[in-house]
C-alpha cells in the first residue's frame, strides 16, 4: 500500500485545455472587439459614463494583447499555449 503514488494533489485536465488555441485568431478577435466597442461611441446615450467605460474596456482589450506580444517575445509567458 505504501508503494502506491499519491494523485490526489496532482491536476486534473480535460483533453481540450491541454490544446493549443490558434494565438493570431484570438488576438485578431480581440482587437476586431475594440474596434467594434468604439464604433459604439456614437451612440444614442445620454452623458459619458458609457463612454468612458467602452473606451476603458477597448483599452484593456488592447492592453492584454499588447502585453501578451511582449511577454511572449522576451520569453516570459510560454509559446505552446
Amino acid at each position: 500500500m505504501a508503494d502506491q503514488p499519491v494523485v490526489a494533489n496532482e491536476p486534473v485536465y480535460a483533453p481540450d485545455q491541454l490544446k493549443p488555441g490558434n494565438r493570431k485568431w484570438a488576438r485578431i478577435g480581440a482587437l476586431g472587439s475594440a474596434a467594434i466597442m468604439l464604433l459604439y461611441l456614437w451612440g444614442n446615450h445620454e452623458g459619458n459614463t458609457e463612454n468612458i467605460w467602452l473606451i476603458g474596456m477597448a483599452l484593456l482589450l488592447v492592453g492584454i494583447v499588447l502585453a501578451d506580444v511582449v511577454l511572449r517575445r522576451n520569453g516570459l509567458k510560454a509559446n505552446d499555449q
